[in-house]
């Protein structure tokens, strides 16, 4: 692998360079991705976020000597309005949260206020601080009450969730929806515009999270084990991190191209509203699909491992994306098997002893490439 750091691409950054922006959740795995993005675009960046666990990707990366790195509880009102009015963003991408369904489970308290009264918070703050700003508030496609049919979730079906976490979720988006009419809204022109962000299930190199398939998988290669498979028929939108963080700063240019009166009325409602960010329906796969492909570029074996104690998991989840391509012009750029390729790659590479952040560096160099090349309106911006 070449040793010299690619280019920064021109994409976003005619609107996030020198902007002083606040990132929740910055110590996390899409947190850490999102946090590079920003660095690469020249953005004046803040991190907000509890210590992370090792391994993680945001050390790896060494983000702390690169930005603003600090550390606290988004539960924490009073710390939290203080920075807000102390940095007076002109972005903040909300992505703190209890991610992980099995944990809500052990601990449902923690997560509850972690992901509904955490959101709350950065939203208050944000409110009484009464400055310019465009907000992007990062929740879940879990967030649906989940049929188990297939049926692609589009932004105006019913939330719920059986688990914590998913029901954690749906009642953060109704807050979010609250805060927005009650307080965002009504303002004209929007001094604050803010929108919700839904993903589905990210992949990528540097997620080291327990019970999570690809992280387990790898674990399990890299000790020359047999991956351990539950849930094999669950399927999922499986997509690479970057697809999704493309949506986020996507949807903050809209964001704040609605602040300036860049839009009509009516795209501002729009936009000032939740958005679905998920792969083309060719990507919605099982687990034992995601393990197979992983497979094809590190050779291994896997067994299905029943578990008749674990708690329920969704078995079938879809979303429906064209809103984001209707009002956004977004749209995912690597598909599946691009996604999990690109996944391994990392893995190896940085298992091989390649500099890791020099590889996660180029990877978003060729993720907006691919972009750019395939048409993207955001990637020749």
């Amino acid at each position: 692998m070449t040793k010299t750091a690619p280019k920064s691409s021109a994409a976003f950054a005619h609107v996030y360079a020198d902007k002083t922006i606040l990132l929740t959740g910055h110590t996390g795995f899409k947190g850490a991705w999102l946090s590079e993005w920003l660095l690469s675009l020249g953005a004046k960046l803040t991190g907000y976020s509890i210590d992370c666990e090792e391994p993680s990707l945001f050390n790896q990366l060494q983000l702390t000597k690169r930005m603003r790195d600090i550390r606290g509880d988004v539960r924490d009102l009073a710390v939290v309005t203080d920075l807000v009015a102390q940095l007076q963003p002109a972005f903040v991408f909300h992505l703190a949260a209890q991610p992980l369904v099995r944990q809500s489970y052990i601990d449902p308290v923690e997560t509850f206020t972690t992901n509904v009264t955490g959101s709350i918070n950065v939203m208050e703050a944000i409110r009484v601080s009464d400055h310019p700003c465009a907000v992007v508030m990062v929740t879940t496609d879990k967030c649906y009450e989940n049929r188990e049919i297939a049926h692609a979730y589009e932004e105006t079906d019913p939330l719920g969730g059986h688990d914590p976490y998913s029901a954690s979720k749906a009642a953060a988006e109704i807050a979010i929806g609250s805060y927005r009419k009650s307080f965002f809204a009504v303002q004209k022109p929007p001094r604050v515009a803010l929108a919700s962000a839904r993903a589905g299930n990210v992949i990528g190199g540097g997620d080291w999270a327990e019970d999570r398939l690809v992280p387990d998988a790898i674990r399990a290669l890299e000790n020359d084990q047999e991956i351990g498979v539950r849930n094999k028929h669950a399927t999922r939108p499986w997509q690479h991190v970057l697809d999704p963080l493309s949506g986020y700063l996507t949807l903050g240019a809209a964001l704040s191209a609605a602040i300036d009166l860049k839009s009509d009325p009516k795209i501002v409602r729009e936009v000032c509203s939740a958005f679905n960010f998920g792969p083309h329906s060719e990507s919605n796969r099982n687990v034992a699909s995601v393990v197979d492909e992983l497979l094809k570029h590190w050779p291994g074996k896997w067994i299905h491992r029943t578990d008749g104690a674990a708690p329920h998991e969704a078995g079938l989840l879809n979303l429906n994306i064209d809103k984001a391509n209707r009002v956004l012009a977004w749209r995912p750029v690597w598909n599946f098997e691009e996604a999990v390729a690109q996944t391994v790659s990392w893995y190896r590479k940085t298992n091989g002893g390649d500099e890791t952040l020099l590889l996660t560096q180029q990877q978003i160099a060729q993720y907006q490439s691919d972009a750019a090349s395939r048409g993207l309106e955001w990637a020749r911006s």
